[in-house]
């Protein structure tokens, strides 16, 4: 907004980036109900930081970089454009690492092969990864918009559903005080 005499907004890359941000909150929402009860491990720290470079690099392409001594006029749907495959590709990169962290760990956990067998999970999987990767390669504007759209409106689905699960459960707690 600093930026509004030398960007061109657009809707392109702030659906993208709304996208990205809910992705990555869906990520951590995981990793934290999935893997809470994983060992402290290096393995797994490196691992959780190659997925989170990865949604890092997504973001920090997302928007464009203005430097001060730049005059020209930046039109963000020009960057999204420009910059969508990489996007989508790190997108889909991370949320296939853990997808396929969950199949090995199913192979030798109960708990973990219970969650993987869940039908709805891998069908909504499914729908993400055909969405995003329409996004990403698709050679049609049109497709490619309404691609982001619904892949957008899933996420913004997912994220209302989670929120009337926690208004069903009666929210949370109150932290407790100390006596």
């Amino acid at each position: 907004m600093h930026e509004r005499n030398r960007v061109r907004f657009g809707w392109l890359t702030p659906a993208l980036a709304l996208f990205v941000a809910i992705d990555i909150a869906t990520f951590w929402n995981q990793a934290w109900i999935i893997f809470r009860g994983a060992p402290f491990n290096l393995s797994l720290l490196v691992f959780g930081l190659v997925i989170t470079s990865t949604f890092y690099i997504a973001a920090s392409v997302t928007f464009p970089r203005l430097t001060e001594t730049e005059t020209d006029k930046v039109d963000l749907d020009q960057h999204f454009w420009t910059h969508r495959k990489t996007v989508f590709v790190c997108i889909l990169a991370a949320n296939l690492m853990v997808a396929t962290f969950m199949l090995l760990l199913a192979q030798g956990n109960a708990e973990f092969a219970r969650l993987a067998s869940s039908l709805r999970l891998w069908v909504g999987v499914a729908f993400f990864i055909g969405c995003s990767a329409t996004a990403a390669f698709a050679r049609s504007r049109k497709v490619v918009k309404i691609a982001l759209i619904v892949v957008l409106l899933y996420s913004m689905w997912q994220v209302s559903n989670s929120a009337t699960l926690l208004i069903q459960a009666g929210g949370w707690a109150p932290a407790l005080t100390a006596e």
